[in-house]
C-alpha cells in the first residue's frame, strides 16, 4: 500500500507540473524583447526618371583641387554633386568651402577610404559610409543624402548600410565622361534624367566643359542631383 500511494502522488504531482511547462512554452517567445528594425534598403540610381529638360554633373573623390575647375562651377553656378573622400579635403578643405559659400555644389558620400564595399562586411561596410558622413557634417556643417559607392560597386549590404547612414539613394552614373591619361570618354547624346560622372583630377576643367558643351547641345540644364532623388 505504501508503495501504490506513492504512485498517486508522483502521477499527481506530474499532472500538476505539465500545465505550467506547457505554458512556460506558450508564453515564452511572446515575453521576448523584440528586435531592433533593420532599415529597409535605400534605391539604387544610375538615371533619374524625369520629363523636366535636366542633367546631373556629379563629381568624385576630391584629391586634385584645380582652381580654373572650382572658377567653372562659380562662374556657371553649376549644381554639381561632390562625392567627396574626408582624406582628399582635410589638408585644404578651404577649396570645398568656397565652392559651397558661393556656388551651388553640395556635398555627398563618397566613403572613408574609398574601398569596394562588396569586400566588406557590414560593421566594415557601416565604418566606411557612417564614418564618411560624421566628417562631412563635422567639416561642412551639411549631412551627405547619397551614397555613391567607390567603383560602383554595391551589394545588398550596401543598401541597408546606405540607409542607415543617412542616404535617401545609392547613386551609381549613367556616363562616365572623365579623361584618364590617354583614354578619351565617350561622347554621348545626353537624355534628360542622366547622370554624369566626373573626377577632381588634373582634366576636371576641360571635362567639366565638354559636359556642359553636351547638355547644351541636347537642350538639357544642369539640376540639383539631391533635390530629384526621391525618398525612396
Amino acid at each position: 500500500m505504501p508503495r501504490l500511494r506513492l504512485r498517486h502522488a508522483l502521477r499527481a504531482a506530474l499532472a500538476a507540473l505539465v500545465p505550467l511547462a506547457l505554458l512556460g512554452a506558450v508564453g515564452g517567445p511572446a515575453q521576448a524583447a523584440p528586435r531592433a528594425a533593420w532599415p529597409e534598403p535605400a534605391p539604387v540610381v544610375s538615371r533619374v526618371e524625369t520629363t523636366d529638360p535636366v542633367v546631373f554633373i556629379t563629381i568624385d573623390d576630391g584629391w586634385f583641387h584645380d582652381p580654373a575647375a572650382a572658377e567653372l562651377l562659380l562662374d556657371r553656378r553649376v549644381p554639381a554633386s561632390l562625392f567627396l573622400l574626408p582624406g582628399a579635403y582635410s589638408y585644404d578643405s578651404g577649396y570645398f568651402h568656397r565652392l559651397l559659400d558661393h556656388g551651388r555644389v553640395r556635398i555627398e558620400n563618397h566613403t572613408v577610404g574609398h574601398p569596394d564595399l562588396t569586400t566588406l562586411d557590414a560593421a566594415g561596410q557601416r565604418a566606411e559610409v557612417c564614418g564618411a558622413r560624421d566628417a562631412h557634417l563635422a567639416e561642412f556643417g551639411d549631412g551627405p543624402r547619397l551614397l555613391r559607392p567607390p567603383y560602383g560597386a554595391y551589394d545588398a549590404t550596401t543598401r541597408t548600410t546606405a540607409r542607415a547612414c543617412g542616404a535617401k539613394a545609392v547613386v551609381t552614373w549613367t556616363y562616365d565622361l572623365t579623361t584618364w591619361g590617354e583614354w578619351t570618354p565617350p561622347t554621348p547624346e545626353l537624355k534628360a534624367g542622366d547622370i554624369i560622372l566626373l573626377h577632381f583630377n588634373e582634366t576636371l576643367e576641360q571635362d567639366l566643359e565638354r559636359a556642359l558643351a553636351l547638355a547644351d547641345a541636347a537642350g538639357l540644364k544642369p539640376a540639383p542631383l539631391r533635390e530629384y532623388v526621391p525618398e525612396g
